[in-house]
């Protein structure tokens, strides 16, 4: 979940912009990756939320193939080419396309999975690098690095985005009190974050004023409000997030849509001090922020509104890694 700062994570944006930094934290929607060997060559990818499956009679096959249905499992098993039969199985708890980095924390998933299958040895942030690489292969668009973090790590995190590289910072948040002042709401409608991010890209790098002014200010924003998230000054939060997504929101056509603005609209009256859009906006999640007192009544209203209220936490650790009995 980005609370702010998203889309500057994505190369080179953030060289231009003085304390780039992304802030986000993980919520309790798991995905997961079981990589099981068999007899023979055979390998089937199976995706059990998406009730897909395709099997190929050898690694051979698989790489020579020119479509996939399984294009995330595919794209793992192509990079890192396994000796033998098997069945690669994941599954995700994400509504499709909810903006939320549900395929980013799948690939974080199938990598490290495959990192310890064969046993390789790759580091957390090696995994990120691939998990990222590959991703964009499917999009066929340039991804962010943020939206891998809280599958790697959990919590709350600053990720850092500087011409020396890319660091991660947990930040010391009471996850009790984040947990208890936000709503996380599903529009129904899925979006595509690779087109709306790139058309963004495209038009900061080719010098649109408005953009890059927009980035600017989101870059600003971000750095401070980095600092009430330290502090544990959630009315800063909610004006900070407020003034995001006025910024964000202006960015590109289709960032917003009229049933989000409704949405947004209609939680004031419930209580919520701020809202936006998850990912690149366009359909997907929004997340409110509000007052203890008014989380209930805010997430009855948004649910009677049309909006599937997802039932979540803050997600406290990143990838988890079990070996087979």
């Amino acid at each position: 979940m980005d609370l702010a700062g998203g889309t500057l994570d994505i190369w080179p944006l953030y060289l231009y912009h003085a304390n780039a930094v992304t802030l986000n934290f993980a919520v309790s929607v798991y995905t997961s990756c079981k990589v099981t060997a068999r007899d023979g060559d055979a390998i089937t990818l199976r995706s059990l939320d998406q009730s897909t499956e395709e099997t190929y009679g050898s690694l051979a096959a698989l790489l020579a193939a020119r479509k996939h249905r399984h294009a995330l499992a595919a794209q793992v098993v192509k990079h890192f080419q396994p000796k033998g039969g098997l069945v690669v199985e994941t599954n995700s708890e994400s509504p499709h396309g909810a903006g939320i980095s549900g395929s980013s924390s799948m690939f974080i998933s199938t990598v490290s999975a495959f990192n310890r299958y064969l046993k390789i040895g790759h580091s957390i942030e090696q995994v990120r690098e691939i998990a990222q690489n590959l991703e964009a292969r499917v999009i066929q668009v340039p991804t962010g690095c943020q939206d891998y973090y809280p599958a790697m790590y959990g919590g709350v995190s600053a990720i850092d985005l500087t011409a020396a590289g890319i660091r991660r910072k947990a930040l010391p948040v009471d996850t009790s009190e984040l947990n208890r002042r936000f709503v996380l709401a599903y529009t129904g409608k899925p979006r595509n974050s690779g087109i709306n991010n790139w058309e963004v890209t495209k038009l900061h790098i080719d010098g649109d004023r408005a953009v890059q002014r927009n980035f600017a200010r989101i870059a600003a924003i971000s750095h401070a409000m980095r600092g009430t998230l330290e502090r544990g000054d959630w009315p800063g939060t909610a004006r900070l997030l407020r003034a995001e997504w006025d910024h964000r929101r202006t960015n590109a056509p289709g960032i917003t849509t009229e049933f989000i603005d409704h949405l947004v609209r209609v939680s004031r009256t419930a209580g919520a001090k701020a809202a936006k859009v998850c990912g690149a906006g366009g359909g997907g999640c929004v997340v409110f922020l509000c007052a203890p007192e008014s989380q209930e009544k805010l997430a009855s209203i948004l649910g009677k509104e049309g909006a599937q209220v997802l039932d979540v936490k803050v997600a406290p650790k990143g990838v988890t890694l079990k070996s087979a009995g």
